[in-house]
């Protein structure tokens, strides 16, 4: 393979002219009719059994062409990619010219990176937010520990909010049983809010045995055309009743839910792990900001394409998260009523800023000339395979060491960012004394905001308390709480 010409066509557009050579072209060729000859009938022949060069004067001498060119053009163009030393961003167009004795004339037309231009990274203004821990944020936490820690004893009394009732259930509406509208044996937090309003505010104050009705109306905007807005009549028979004890607030609470051995030490840890939780929240605002100033600062012609890519890799990505959870794509789109498009146009926002971000990075690496050290490499290479839980060379296979070096690199652009950021500092809670202004939010911020937006709608649908998807079990579909 040679590179024969490379022309700039546009801006950030190239034309990328290259032969293959005719012995690599050849052996392709061969290879593809190896791969395909026995699928071809020639008469006179076995199926798979005639020459090639009788296969070429019956079909034509181009009859492996394409399949060979499928195959060698990948790793050709890679090469001559490399060659060139161009920095392609998008997929090629390819045109094959002559196929002659020197070899495969083939054109590519790429889009490249963009020239990009970059000021007053250094000396940005931020403000972090202080929060100092307070009592009250401690025994919060603790409470929380209290509640893991409970365990649930029966009552035989009236039945209060925050008990846990186990009930039969047999929705109807006009007499008529619906779909989703009957369970027996359902464990229900009173006040949970998991029903359709009003339904848990009438088991309270009945006893283990009682049989009762329970009168509701479905909310307007629920999922189901056919009961919305309709009044629904629960037959309810209740069987038992629980409410969640918690464990004393000692030392054996303390041995029994942490490594100390006193409620004191205890106490001291979870106060340090807030304190560490706000301060790692504080340093994530911090550098949100930066990434939003810098956002702001780069200057490019980026091509279309770029952004494009960065929507498809957020699409894949969230697709991956949602199947991990049991929620395939088509799932999602089919119950949020959303199309492909209007998912590529909630992201786009958020794909803009991450590659005008990484632009900026980028080219601070460049400009300072950042670059990771040996030892960084390997370092990298052995956080990676603890976190995977792999052998080191099995992620050196997995990703090469330039994609490593890059990364290392863009990191330390951040970093220096950090260093020469102007940061005042600020304590948390005085942002209420001040006027409240629209706030501009950061891509990574924005883009966490709307992949949580979508995954709660998703989610939901599994959920009895949201209005979407049921889930997949014959019992879920059976609660009424689907109908809120």
């Amino acid at each position: 393979m040679s590179v024969k010409n490379v022309t700039t066509i546009e801006k950030n557009q190239v034309k990328l002219e290259l032969v293959i050579a005719k012995a690599d072209f050849d052996a392709a060729v061969d290879k593809a009719f190896k791969k395909n000859a026995s699928k071809i009938q020639v008469p006179g022949f076995r199926k798979g059994k005639a020459p090639r060069g009788i296969i070429e004067k019956m079909y034509g001498k181009g009859v492996f062409y394409e399949d060979a060119l499928n195959d060698i053009l990948p790793d050709q163009l890679t090469k001559a990619i490399e060659e060139a030393k161009l920095d392609v961003v998008s997929r090629p167009e390819i045109e094959v010219g002559d196929i002659n004795d020197e070899g495969v004339e083939v054109s590519a037309v790429y889009f490249v990176k963009p020239e990009v231009s970059i000021k007053d990274y250094k000396g940005i203004e931020a403000v972090k937010t202080v929060r100092e821990v307070t009592d009250e944020d401690v025994d919060h936490e603790i409470m929380h520990a209290r509640e893991r820690a409970s365990r649930m004893i029966e009552v035989e009394r009236a039945a209060e909010k925050g008990d846990f009732a186990t009930i039969d259930y047999l929705g109807t509406v006009d007499g008529v049983p619906f779909d989703g509208g009957k369970d027996e044996g359902h464990k229900l937090e009173l006040g949970s809010g998991s029903f359709i309003p009003g339904f848990e505010d009438q088991i309270i104050g009945h006893n283990v045995g009682d049989e009762f009705d329970v009168n509701v109306t479905f909310p307007e905007e629920y999922h189901a055309e056919e009961l919305k807005g309709k009044a629904a009549v629960f037959a309810c028979k209740l069987h038992k009743l629980e409410t969640k004890e918690l464990p004393a607030l000692d030392d054996e609470f303390a041995k029994d839910v942490s490594e100390f051995d006193t409620l004191a030490e205890y106490t001291a840890d979870v106060k340090a792990n807030i304190e560490k939780r706000y301060a790692d929240m504080a340093d994530g605002d911090v550098e949100t900001q930066l990434k939003l100033a810098l956002v702001d600062a780069v200057e490019a012609e980026i091509p279309e394409c770029m952004y494009e890519n960065e929507v498809e890799h957020m699409i894949e990505d969230y697709s991956y998260r949602m199947q991990s959870q049991g929620i395939s794509m088509d799932m999602y789109m089919k119950y949020t009523g959303m199309t492909m498009d209007n998912f590529k146009e909630q992201f786009r926002p958020q794909a803009e800023s991450q590659v005008k971000l990484q632009l900026a990075l980028e080219k601070i690496v460049e400009l300072e000339g950042l670059t990771a050290t040996e030892e960084e490499i390997e370092a990298e290479y052995a956080r990676l395979a603890d976190m995977y839980k792999v052998e080191v060379d099995k992620i050196r296979t997995a990703i090469p060491a330039d994609m490593v070096t890059r990364d290392l690199a863009v990191n330390k652009a951040i970093a220096l960012v950090k260093e020469n950021a102007k940061i005042t500092e600020k304590a948390y809670g005085e942002e209420a004394a001040e006027e409240k202004k629209p706030a501009k939010k950061a891509p990574a911020k924005k883009t966490k905001k709307a992949e949580e937006t979508a995954e709660e709608k998703a989610e939901g649908e599994e959920k009895p308390k949201k209005t979407t998807t049921r889930k997949s079990t014959k019992k879920a579909e059976e609660k009424p709480a689907d109908a809120e």
